[in-house]
C-alpha cells in the first residue's frame, strides 16, 4: 500500500553519494537545473544497464516506482535500479545484478526493503539496503509464505503481506510476529499494530471486508459482495481511508473488478465501479445500477493504488488488449472518480505519489518502457525518461 512518504530531513539528503548520485547531484543544487539541461530519452543509461542486469539484446522492463518526496525517488526493473534527486531532471544508475525487482519499500533515502527474484527461479525474497540501493542483502523468512507485498513505515517497522496472511516487524525485518486473519483472507492492510482490514473470500457467495480494531484477535464484518467467482483481492489502508479492488475473471486480455472504498475506517462503504467485460464476465458486485468502468478500458487490467491524506485516491492501470495506459482518481474518499487516459503505450503501470498532485507513473511496455511525472493530479503527464 502507498502511502504519503514522509519528506526526507537534511542528514538523509547529505547521504545522497550513498546510493550513488555522484558530488555533482546534491538535491538543493540539481533541484535548481534548467530545463535546457536535463537529460532526454534514455539519459545515456541503456547501454550499462542492459549489460549489467543481462538482458543485452533486448528491452529493458521497469517494474515499479517509489518517490520519496516531489524530487527525488527510484525506479526499479528485472535486474536494475536508476534513481534522480531532480525530478527527474536527471537520472542515475544505483544498482544492476542479479536481482529482478517487483516491487520497492522505502522508508528513507538510505534504508530500504524490496521483493525480488533471480533468474531462473520462481521464488520471491525480501532483501534490505543500508546505502541506498546499490547493494542489497537477502533477509531471512524461512517459515513464512512468499510475501506478495511489503509496507514499511520506517527503517525498523513494516508489515509483509502472503497470498493469504499479514506479519509484522519491529526489528527490520529480522524476525517476523504473524497477525491474526481471518479464515479464507485474500488480503490485508494494517494501519497501525491495532487497526487492521481483511477481504475474505465467501465460497459460493462471494467476498466480505472485515475490520479489527485489536490486532487481529476479533473481527468484524463490514460489508458483503455477491459474487460467482472470487479470484482475489488488494486492499489499501491510509489514515481513515480503505480501498478494496475485488477480482472476477480474466479472459481475452480483459480482466473484470470491481473497486470499494471507505472514507471513515471502514464503518461504511461505497461501489467505486463494478468493470465487467465481454471477455471476462461479470464483476463482483455488479449490477443493473452499477457505475462505468476502471481506467485503461477496455479490459484495463489495475497495477497498483497511491493513497494521500484522507481523500485523495489514485490508481494506476494498463490494458494488454489495447495497448495503452490509463490512471483513476478521487479527491473526496471515492464518492467521485474520474478515469484519465495517459498518452503512453504499455500494458501495465504502477505510481508513486509523493503529493497530493505530483505523482509519477512507470511504464512497462514491450515497445516503450518509460516514466512520466504529473504536477496536476494526473491530467498530464510528461516524459522523463524512456528506454
Amino acid at each position: 500500500m502507498l502511502k504519503t512518504w514522509k519528506r526526507i530531513g537534511a542528514v538523509a539528503l547529505s547521504l545522497t553519494l550513498m546510493w550513488g548520485l555522484g558530488p555533482a547531484h546534491n538535491l538543493s543544487d540539481a533541484s535548481a537545473a534548467s530545463s535546457s539541461s536535463c537529460g532526454q530519452a534514455d539519459h545515456g543509461l541503456s547501454s550499462a544497464l542492459k549489460k549489467g542486469s543481462g538482458v543485452e539484446g533486448h528491452k529493458l522492463q521497469f517494474t515499479d516506482i517509489d518517490f520519496l518526496s516531489q524530487t527525488t525517488g527510484r525506479a526499479a526493473g528485472k535486474g536494475f535500479l536508476i534513481g534522480t534527486s531532480n525530478a527527474g531532471c536527471t537520472w542515475q544508475s544505483i544498482y544492476t545484478g542479479q536481482w529482478q525487482f517487483e516491487q520497492l519499500s522505502l522508508p528513507n533515502n538510505v534504508t530500504g526493503y524490496a521483493l525480488a527474484g533471480v533468474k531462473g527461479s520462481s521464488a520471491t525474497y525480501l532483501i534490505r539496503t543500508n546505502d541506498g540501493g546499490s547493494h542489497w542483502k537477502r533477509l531471512d523468512t524461512s517459515g513464512i509464505p512468499a510475501f506478495r507485498h511489503i509496507d514499511f513505515s520506517d527503517i525498523n517497522y513494516g508489515y509483509g503481506y502472503t497470498y493469504n496472511g499479514a506479519y509484522r516487524t519491529t526489528d527490520g525485518g529480522v524476525t517476523w510476529t504473524k497477525q491474526g486473519t481471518p479464515v479464507n483472507t485474500r488480503a490485508a492492510a494494517f494501519v497501525t499494530d491495532q487497526l487492521g482490514y481483511a477481504v475474505v473470500v465467501v465460497p459460493e457467495a462471494g467476498y466480505k471486508l472485515e475490520k479489527t480494531s485489536d490486532g487481529g484477535r476479533t473481527w468484524t464484518t463490514a460489508l458483503r459482495v455477491k459474487s460467482n467467482t472470487w479470484n482475489g483481492a488488494d486492499l489499501y489502508a491510509h489514515g481513515t481511508q480503505v480501498w478494496a479492488v475485488l477480482y472476477g475473471d480474466a479472459g481475452m486480455s480483459q480482466q473484470s473488478y470491481s473497486l470499494y472504498s471507505s472514507g471513515d475506517q471502514g464503518k461504511s462503504w461505497k461501489q467505486v465501479f463494478a468493470q465487467s467485460t465481454a471477455g471476462a464476465g461479470p464483476a463482483p458486485g455488479a449490477t443493473p445500477d452499477s457505475k462505468g468502468t476502471g481506467p485503461a478500458n477496455p479490459g484495463g487490467h489495475p497495477g497498483n493504488m497511491a493513497l494521500i491524506g484522507n481523500q485523495t485516491a489514485y490508481l494506476s492501470a494498463g490494458s494488454p488488449a489495447a495497448d495503452k495506459i490509463g490512471i483513476g482518481r478521487s479527491y473526496d474518499a471515492g464518492s467521485t472518480w474520474k478515469n484519465i487516459e495517459v498518452k503512453a503505450e504499455g500494458y501495465s503501470s504502477r505510481i508513486s505519489f509523493p503529493a497530493a498532485k505530483t505523482g509519477w507513473l512507470v511504464v512497462t511496455s514491450d515497445n516503450a518502457p518509460a516514466i512520466y511525472e504529473t504536477a496536476d493530479g494526473g491530467s498530464t503527464w510528461s516524459p522523463k525518461i524512456s528506454f
